[in-house]
């Protein structure tokens, strides 16, 4: 396959399982009242922070293989088999605890976990096709999982229980699963099976795993304890907004993992950085004009797009919009780093997760449910400015072109 036939196809699968999350979220406020809406969220919160983390421990390690050699062919196989058990593990641990627990959530929940490695086990399919540089086949299989869960939510009426609603989610994923296990077999037919590597330490994605929980769970889950100890209704509200911003979180993730190759071919250091500073204004750009369009949407098509949700949701579009602007800065500015020294990475994800934290609790204190959106505003903003910051201390520190640089003073790996 083509280079550009093999951006395209790996672009379109990330915008494929975007919208997949996206209309799932979409086709549940439209069935849930807000109460019930609130409930799987949170439960859908969960599921995208284990997404997260087994995205980290072993999909972002595996994609940094290359070639098609049997090492590489057998590391696909170890992922998937891995993944696959260990979320059955936890799956079962979740739904053992649920089962004791009264509530609707834990309801909820306990359907989660028998899903779990139906759902983990078709994304991390996903990552071994591409690392496979069969991309092609992980578009495929997310298309039949769009079409399947689609047609499962289709069925259902106004008022379907939150674990009615999960339950159908996790089981529409299993002809994906199937499938491309199927396609997957046949590239690694032979391989070596290798579970114990991923648990000796230092395996790579025990660092991914770190910077994920810094810089992306740590929200999250603080946005489902709030919903926890005060107010239910924030994580439907918070949701429910950040889930019409879903075509920006495409586009950010096509920035990451696009970004670094494309901007690589610019052969001067202080160019790159302006054509990553070009980008993060045009990504800024584009999250200012969807907050607007967002914003001018009538009540009729809200409600449409979010049922009894879009009334409070309608509310954060500000907030929420500034948010994303802000974001877009703060992911260009990382990508900047990683290609300057992404050592200095881990330090600002820690610091500046644990900053939106403070000021997410510290807003809604203030201001109940609006202050939060606009707490996670000013976390991003921080996180965005110390990004930028960094990366010029970093560019007056970088010899000039016409020095010569020993490799003593090149960075090493992370």
């Amino acid at each position: 396959m083509r280079a550009r036939t093999a951006v395209l196809c790996s672009v379109a699968d990330q915008g494929v399982a975007a919208l997949t999350n996206i209309l799932v979220l979409v086709a549940a406020a439209r069935l849930s009242t807000v109460a019930d809406f609130a409930r799987f969220s949170a439960v859908y919160l969960v599921f995208t922070v284990l997404l997260g983390v087994s995205g980290a421990y072993t999909g972002q390690p595996l994609v940094l293989k290359r070639g098609a050699g049997e090492e590489t062919r057998s590391a696909c196989r170890s992922a998937v088999a891995f993944t696959v058990l260990a979320a059955a593990a936890l799956g079962a641990l979740l739904a053992a605890v649920c089962l004791l627990v009264p509530g609707d959530t834990a309801r909820a929940l306990l359907m989660l976990g028998l899903v779990l490695p139906v759902v983990l086990g078709q994304d991390a399919v996903r990552y071994a096709c591409s690392t496979l540089q069969q991309p092609h086949l992980a578009l495929l299989s997310d298309l039949l999982r769009l079409a399947c869960v689609l047609g499962a939510l289709g069925t259902q009426v106004y008022g379907a229980s939150p674990a009615r609603l999960i339950a159908l989610w996790g089981l529409s994923a299993l002809p994906a699963l199937l499938l491309s296990a199927a396609l997957l077999h046949r590239s690694t037919a032979g391989a070596p099976l290798l579970l114990r590597p991923m648990l000796r330490r230092g395996h790579l994605g025990q660092r991914f795993t770190v910077e994920f929980g810094v810089g992306n769970a740590t929200s999250q889950l603080s946005v489902l304890g709030l919903g926890a100890v005060g107010n239910p209704l924030l994580v439907g509200a918070l949701r429910g907004a950040t889930t019409l911003f879903g075509p920006l979180n495409v586009l950010f993730t096509s920035a990451t993992s696009f970004g670094p190759p494309l901007l690589g071919r610019i052969t001067d250091e202080r160019s790159r950085v302006r054509a990553t500073a070009a980008l993060a204004a045009v990504l800024a750009t584009t999250a200012g004009l969807w907050a607007t369009v967002l914003a001018l949407l009538p009540d009729r098509v809200g409600r449409q797009l979010l049922g009894d949700t879009w009334s409070v949701a309608a509310a954060l579009l500000p907030a929420t919009g500034s948010q994303y602007a802000a974001m877009a800065v703060g992911t260009c500015g990382l990508l900047a780093l990683r290609m300057l020294d992404p050592r200095t990475t881990l330090a600002i994800q820690v610091v500046f997760s644990l900053t939106t934290v403070a000021f997410l609790a510290g807003g809604y204190v203030v201001g109940g449910v609006l202050g939060a959106a606009w707490g996670l505003f000013l976390g991003s903003l921080c996180k965005a400015a110390a990004t930028w910051i960094r990366v010029a201390r970093l560019r007056r520190r970088t010899p000039a072109p016409e020095e010569t640089v020993t490799a003593d003073a090149l960075p090493s790996a992370p």
